[in-house]
């Protein structure tokens, strides 16, 4: 590639959301595209998730309150928030740094940075669903449901900070709650409805867009990236096996499993795997919306004509297996507040690591190698900023130039 052009062949490394999004904006620009991962299309955190593109509920994770949650949770792994007892020393460095950012002045600037990630959310999925990516986008409110008012207003603080960051959210305060969300228990007396939202089948609308990268003539590999180089001239990707791929450059979207390739390119933020389980229950009741329960952090969407269920934050490595117990303690948390669900009835029962930063803030960007990107470290909103954080990547690799919504996720900061 000589100087002043852009790259006409790209590898992706990584299959999910925001993998396949760059390579899809990439082959828009008329970019060569090929994508490697290990477990193939949608096997992290884009699977099994709660589905949401909810801008309005995009709240970063570093808001102060959330400390609270994290000194509670050592010492109940009930909790919604768990950190396990664990002599991980970069564990515990993640989570000093985290504090740090626990600070209202951290959690403004990661809202600002989100913006335009949220303004361009839902254009980004319309964008692919009309242009060959075959799965529905569903328009849809989601209700935030509470116990009491008093409850309700801890959100509808939330939403105006961010209105004063500069993000509004529709949202209406709902007395009948009932009426709106049919599954709603008698525990459950007041709720926010907040417009403008979209969900999807998640892992249905992976799979369809990673089949629409391949009908553009992208190749999907299947094995573990063991290191990535560059000659000055390409950018190798070399698999434990023996397998290489060469490429004008490379993008890591790797997720939780990010810093293990990034940190010998200069990405030195933190990355850790803030794990999310979800399962599939009948219901005995519509479901025309999805529905948050705040006070307990369960999120809950329609899914195949039942219910998915996702909720809790757990800081473990991203292979651990399931924690049985972590699921128990979403149903035993959720169980009381919804009813004609079939709870004995799960199915689908997955652990997902999502990929977390200290800072609330995403990496997207180069890397101090020419040549070599990363897209990452979205929390709980990888699947809501995905499209749009594809289309910003493939903007900067095919100008060379650093998009301005992209500044403040710049990975060497």
């Amino acid at each position: 590639m000589g100087i002043g052009e852009w790259p006409r062949s790209v590898v992706v490394v990584g299959a999910g959301i925001v993998g396949l999004s760059t390579a899809w904006f990439l082959q828009e620009r008329g970019v060569k595209v090929d994508v490697v991962d290990r477990g193939g299309v949608a096997a992290g955190a884009s699977w099994g998730n709660a589905g949401w593109i909810a801008p309005g509920l995009a709240i970063p994770l570093n808001e102060p309150s959330v400390l609270r949650y994290g000194l509670r949770s050592l010492l109940s792994p009930s909790a919604p928030l768990h950190v396990p007892a664990s002599l991980d020393p970069g564990l515990w460095a993640f989570l000093a740094r985290f504090a740090a950012n626990c600070r209202w002045p951290s959690w403004t600037r990661a809202v600002r940075a989100n913006l335009p990630l949220n303004e361009d959310s839902v254009e980004a999925y319309e964008v692919l669903a009309a242009s060959g990516v075959a799965a529905p986008v569903e328009q849809a409110p989601i209700t935030a449901a509470f116990r009491t008012p008093r409850q309700a207003e801890g959100l509808l603080r939330e939403l105006r900070r961010l209105a004063e960051a500069g993000q509004h959210v529709e949202h209406t305060v709902l007395d009948r709650l009932a009426e709106h969300v049919p599954l709603a228990s008698g525990a459950l007396r007041t709720g926010v409805r907040i417009d403008g939202q979209r969900y999807v089948d998640p892992g249905g609308f992976v799979h369809a867009l990673g089949r629409a990268v391949m009908s553009r003539g992208a190749t999907v590999y299947a094995f573990e990236v063991d290191d990535v180089r560059t000659d000055g001239k390409k950018v190798i990707v070399l698999s434990r096996k023996g397998t290489t791929l060469s490429a004008d450059a490379v993008v890591l979207a790797t997720g939780a499993w990010l810093p293990r390739l990034a940190r010998r390119w200069g990405v030195r933020t933190q990355v850790r795997a803030g794990r999310g389980y979800s399962f599939t229950v009948p219901v005995d009741r519509p479901v025309p919306g999805p529905i948050y329960l705040p006070d307990v952090r369960v999120a809950c969407t329609p899914y195949q004509g039942g219910l998915r269920v996702a909720g809790t934050m757990e800081f473990r490595g991203p292979d651990d297996p399931l924690v049985p117990a972590r699921m128990e303690a979403v149903i035993a948390s959720a169980r009381p507040l919804l009813d004609g669900v079939r709870w004995d009835e799960r199915t689908d029962a997955w652990v997902g690591p999502r990929p977390v930063t200290p800072d609330g803030r995403p990496l997207v960007g180069a890397t101090k190698a020419p040549g070599i990107y990363v897209a990452g470290g979205h929390g709980m909103w990888g699947l809501a900023h995905g499209p749009a954080t594809g289309r910003l990547l493939a903007e900067q690799i095919t100008t060379g130039k650093q998009p301005a919504e992209l500044r403040d996720f710049d990975p060497l900061r």
